[in-house]
C-alpha cells in the first residue's frame, strides 16, 4: 500500500470510531424504556399538562393500555386538539379533556368536584404539568408563579382527590420532580415567594424539591392505605417546558449539536412516567425517586423528613385546606 494512503486509512478509522462513540452516547442519553405490558381496563387516569411533551405522550400509552384517560389542562382550545390527537393516536375513544388551571385555587376545586361527581374511581393520578425558569409572576392566589403551580397546585389538587384515589385498589399517584431538585439546597421558608430576591433556575430548583418533599410527606401518610406515591426526573428533554430560556440564535446555532446528542424526545422523556404508573415490580413501592425507569438516589435535601413534615403544614395552610 502506498505510504501516502496511511492519513486516508487514520481518518476513516477515526471518523467510524467517532461514529461509534456518539450512538453509544445517544443509547446512553436516550434513557430507560418502560418494558411493562400491563393493560389497565377499567381503569380511570388524570394526567395534569397533558396535551403536550411527555404528558400527552403519557396519556397515549395509557389509553392504548385501554385505561381511561382524562386530561387536564389550562388551555382549552389545546387541550380539545390534544383529546382529538390522543384519541386518533391511541385508537381509544376513552379519552376527554377537562380545563384545570394550577395557578387558580378556584380552578382546582372547580376541577376536583366536577371529578369526585363525575367518577367513581380514580386509579393513577399523574401531577405532570409545570412551568420552568419563567419571569417573576404570582399566580391568581399571590403565590410565586413555579413554586404555586409545579407545588401548591398539584399538593391541593391531590388532597382534594385522595379519598376517591383510596377507594380505587392500588392505586398510584406520580408526581414529576426533575433532577433540577438538587440544586436546591433546602426550601427558604423565610422567603417563600421569593418576594425578597429571584432567580428562575433558584425558584425552579426549589419547586421540583418541593416536589420530591411532598412524595415523602405523602407516602408516610398513605402507609397501609394501598395507595403509593413516586416521583421521577423524566430526563432532559426538547419540550415546550423550555420555552422560558432566552438563548441567543448563535448560542442555539452553537448547542444544537449537544442538544441532539443529550436530549430525549417526548416519547423517551414519557417512559419512566408511565414506568410508575404501570410497572408491576412497583406494586407496594412508595416514596422512592425515579430516573430512566430505575430507582434513584435523591438529593440529601429530599431525604430530610423535618422540612418534609414543614412543608406540608406551610403548604396545608397555604392552599386553605
Amino acid at each position: 500500500m502506498p505510504i501516502n494512503q496511511y492519513p486516508y486509512n487514520f481518518v476513516a478509522v477515526g471518523v467510524v470510531a467517532l461514529g461509534g462513540v456518539l450512538i453509544l452516547l445517544r443509547r446512553y442519553f436516550n434513557g430507560g424504556v418502560c418494558y411493562s405490558k400491563r393493560l389497565l381496563d377499567g381503569r380511570t387516569v388524570i394526567i395534569t399538562g397533558a396535551n403536550t411533551g411527555i404528558g400527552k405522550e403519557t396519556a397515549i400509552d395509557l389509553a392504548k393500555r385501554n385505561a381511561k384517560v382524562i386530561l387536564a389542562c389550562r388551555d382549552v382550545e389545546r387541550g380539545k386538539q390534544a383529546e382529538k390527537e390522543i384519541k386518533r393516536a391511541s385508537k381509544s375513544d376513552e379519552v376527554s379533556f377537562k380545563q384545570v388551571d394550577l395557578a387558580s385555587f378556584a380552578s382546582i376545586k372547580k376541577f376536583a368536584a366536577e371529578i369526585l361527581e363525575e367518577e367513581s374511581r380514580i386509579d393513577i393520578l399523574i401531577n405532570n404539568a409545570g412551568i420552568m425558569r419563567c419571569p417573576y409572576w404570582k399566580t391568581e392566589d399571590g403565590f410565586e408563579m413555579q413554586f404555586g403551580v409545579n407545588h401548591l397546585g398539584h399538593f391541593l389538587l391531590t388532597n382534594l382527590l385522595l379519598d376517591r384515589i383510596k377507594e380505587s385498589p392500588a392505586s398510584r399517584i406520580v408526581v414529576v420532580s426533575s433532577r433540577a431538585h438538587t440544586r436546591a439546597k433546602g426550601i427558604n421558608f423565610d422567603d417563600i415567594n421569593s418576594e425578597n430576591s429571584y432567580d428562575p433556575g433558584v425558584a425552579y430548583a426549589q419547586s421540583k424539591l418541593a416536589n420530591n418533599l411532598f412524595t415523602l410527606a405523602l407516602s408516610k401518610r398513605l402507609s397501609g392505605a394501598n395507595v403509593t406515591v413516586n416521583c421521577l426526573h423524566p430526563g432532559v428533554i426538547y419540550t415546550e417546558l423550555g420555552r422560558h430560556l432566552k438563548l441567543r440564535w448563535l448560542m442555539k446555532i452553537i448547542l444544537m449539536p449537544v442538544v441532539l446528542l443529550m436530549v430525549k424526545t417526548p416519547w423517551q422523556g414519557a417512559q419512566t412516567n408511565i414506568y410508575c404508573a404501570v410497572a408491576e415490580e412497583l406494586e407496594g413501592v412508595s416514596g422512592r425517586y425515579f430516573a430512566d425507569c430505575k430507582e434513584k438516589e435523591p438529593s440529601p435535601a429530599a431525604l430530610d423528613e423535618l422540612a418534609a413534615e414543614q412543608l406540608w403544614s406551610l403548604s396545608i395552610k397555604l392552599t386553605g385546606l
